[in-house]
């Protein structure tokens, strides 16, 4: 059984204030509120969070991990924020940046076009194909990324297309000439 529910959420520059089951999370530049299920209590000691249930039930503890790591999310980004890279690997392919809707060249007859969501950044390098995505919400972030590389996912017989930064395509054999 995971005990992840009871380590505390360290923070250092963002300000948090509980009042009752909602919890405000507030940094310089962005601000979150949390609601808490009834089963959780949550208490400012020193400079972090800690959580605590009130009736040691399957479901509460079941919340308690759940909850804890959401809040902890919110905490590193408010102080600290999410970074996520993708690279776009291929003849021609990349990506312009103009306001805030992303240009994609991605070998199909139409360029592709994205509108990133208000509270998402993202840096191209100069060649158009080492994209790095910034957010406070870690969630949102996820969802840009996912929606990004949803437009040409890597394919495992040329090794083109958007993948993630770290990732690995497992490559495989082409059809032999026999």
């Amino acid at each position: 059984m995971s005990k992840i529910g009871r380590k505390p959420i360290p923070f250092s520059s963002a300000k948090i204030e509980v009042n009752g089951n909602k919890i405000l999370i507030s940094g310089s530049k962005v601000k979150f509120e949390h609601e808490l299920p009834e089963e959780i209590i949550a208490k400012v000691e020193d400079k972090s969070l800690a959580l605590s249930v009130k009736e040691n039930t399957r479901s509460a503890r079941a919340k308690w991990g759940l909850h804890r790591a959401l809040l902890a999310n919110k905490i590193k980004g408010v102080e600290s924020g999410f970074e996520q890279g993708v690279k776009i690997v291929g003849l021609g392919y990349k990506a312009q940046l103009s306001g805030k809707k992303m240009v994609f060249s991605l070998g199909y007859s139409h360029k592709v076009e994205y509108v990133l969501p208000e509270g998402v950044t993202v840096d191209i390098d100069r060649t158009g194909q080492q994209l790095t995505f910034k957010s406070h919400d870690k969630w949102l972030l996820g969802e840009v990324c996912d929606n990004v590389r949803s437009f040409k996912t890597p394919e495992p017989y040329k090794g083109t297309g958007i993948m993630w930064a770290n990732e690995t395509i497992r490559r495989k054999a082409g059809k032999t000439g026999v």
